[in-house]
């Protein structure tokens, strides 16, 4: 029997450690980012909901709608790589996007 206890006391040791690992990453630097739609240009309408509906996959009409709600969020949980491309993306068209 003591050797199942000195087996069950390191269990829960061994299992601290990893937790601590995985918080930690968190802490120190933020890895995933939400995209919000601020604004758009009138004139890039057109583009801003076209560009909508691919990202988000979206009906025509739903896009519209979303585009003209703005500012609202767009993506959650983005890495800051693909955030980063959606933003210039979104810029070129004439909207304006922010990285939170």
């Amino acid at each position: 029997m003591g050797g199942f206890g000195g087996g069950g006391g390191a269990v829960p040791v061994a299992a601290a450690p990893v937790e601590e690992e995985e918080a930690a990453p968190k802490a120190e630097a933020k890895t995933l980012f939400n995209l919000k739609l601020k604004s758009f240009d009138a004139a890039a309408k057109p583009k801003v909901i076209k560009e909508i509906k691919a990202l988000l996959g979206l009906s025509l009409v739903d896009s519209k709608k979303f585009v003209e709600s703005a500012p609202k969020l767009m993506k959650e949980a983005v890495p800051k790589e693909e955030g980063e491309k959606i933003v210039e993306t979104m810029k070129a068209l004439g909207a304006v996007v922010e990285m939170e």
